[in-house]
């Protein structure tokens, strides 16, 4: 199994110019925990998360006055579309990383996250009911 097989294809990403307070009210969804930053061409340039936001207010930074460029982390994590699944997690627990960008030429096609790995392999023996 490769990243390709279970990447969220439906990603959501910021651009550099994006505000703290938007990136906050983003990750405060409960869908997030971190976003990707792209440029304008779709190229990954960094990752922003929920510690990235913590440390500009505990440096005494407004997030109405940060966006993501300023805060977030550089040098991002990224695998191809074609790396196993094993090599994935890994860079998870080799950085302690949540979510990894997934990239073709550099330019941002998925996210696989923790969860995403485990639902991959994990059949659950729960059932939904809906009841009038």
């Amino acid at each position: 199994m490769v990243a390709k097989d279970i990447m969220n294809k439906i990603v959501t990403a910021a651009k550099r110019k994006t505000i703290g307070r938007d990136l906050a009210i983003k990750l405060l969804s409960g869908m997030y925990s971190g976003l990707p930053v792209v440029d304008d061409k779709g190229k990954v340039v960094g990752v922003v998360s929920e510690f990235d936001l913590l440390k500009a207010i505990r440096d005494g930074k407004a997030l109405e006055q940060v966006n993501a460029e300023d805060i977030m982390s550089k040098n991002p994590i990224c695998v191809s579309e074609n790396t196993p699944v094993k090599e994935v997690i890994d860079l998870m627990m080799k950085h302690n990383i949540i979510r990894v960008p997934v990239v073709r030429n550099d330019n941002l096609v998925g996210v696989i996250s923790r969860c995403d790995i485990l639902s991959s392999i994990v059949e659950p023996e729960f059932v939904t009911v809906f009841a009038d």
